[in-house]
């Protein structure tokens, strides 16, 4: 399957994990819901990593490290409380800096090089995601909270491109030790801060929907790396809220609008820019 259909499917997966999430988090706290989901992708994946044909490496573990530490503890912890200090509309925009700082981070940290209709698709697939995103009303209460936010997405961007050097792995390794260990400090950290294990019914769901959302969709976006590398993987995956506002629809009872056709035609332009742009070595 090519690389850029492995991100779109990717992404696609997370995207709709995202409006069945919203139904299971009013049974707990977002931190504790966080933390089962990691775990459900964790578990579902260590069955068929205990024997890998592409095990870690000694010099993987610093990345492994910090893709748990960036992109499933920390980000999700600011995120949380981030969330609780902005309104939504400035929270939904300033989730979208997460493509800007993987791209950024790639291009100036890690040497990837982008062209001018990779540069043109990434304004787009940003401002269909920015469209698509907004949400009127809400009460921003300090600068922290949008400030939290936009950590949120730079230790996302972070962790995508760490994420990218352990791409040559087996993806069900990286999925398994990010899911169990990043889940189990999530988990912790909801429970000490207060928040309460939903009952048994709704945690088998998140365990199922973790496995799926996160899981799978993770071992598709390692996939994806090998070939595309951070910045267009990250670029292609930013489509994933125009995929949960499609399974919103039904599951939720939402109402199409002209918004989400504008939004999926400002981003499918962008999408079909980057799938004829060449990466640069």
């Amino acid at each position: 399957m090519p690389a850029a259909l492995l991100a779109l499917l990717a992404a696609a997966l997370f995207g709709a994990s995202a409006p069945v999430a919203k139904v299971l988090v009013g049974s707990t706290s977002p931190l504790v819901l966080s933390g089962l989901l990691y775990l459900g992708a964790g578990a579902a994946a260590a069955p068929f990593g205990l024997r890998s044909r592409a095990p870690f490496q000694r010099g993987d573990w610093k990345y492994l490290a910090g893709v748990i530490a960036c992109g499933g503890v920390l980000g999700p912890f600011l995120l949380m409380f981030g969330l609780s200090r902005s309104a939504a509309s400035a929270s939904s925009l300033l989730l979208n800096l997460e493509t800007l700082f993987t791209t950024l981070i790639a291009v100036v940290l890690f040497g990837e090089r982008l062209g001018r209709r990779a540069l043109v698709a990434l304004a787009l697939v940003l401002g269909g995601a920015a469209l698509l995103t907004f949400e009127p009303g809400g009460e921003t209460r300090s600068w922290l909270g949008p400030l939290a936010v936009a950590g949120a997405c730079a230790a996302w961007g972070l962790d995508n491109n760490l994420t990218q050097k352990l791409s040559a792995r087996d993806p069900l390794l990286v999925v398994r030790w990010k899911g169990l260990a990043a889940g189990s400090i999530s988990l912790a950290l909801g429970l000490l801060t207060g928040g309460r294990l939903p009952g048994r019914g709704a945690i088998g769901e998140a365990l199922a929907l973790g496995a799926i959302g996160y899981g799978l969709s993770l071992v598709l976006y390692v996939r994806a790396l090998r070939s595309l590398g951070a910045a267009r993987t990250a670029m292609l995956f930013a489509t994933a809220p125009f995929a949960g506002a499609l399974i919103a629809i039904p599951l939720l009872g939402e109402t199409p609008s002209l918004v989400l056709g504008a939004s999926g035609v400002v981003m499918a332009a962008g999408v079909a820019l980057l799938l004829t742009d060449q990466p640069r070595s």
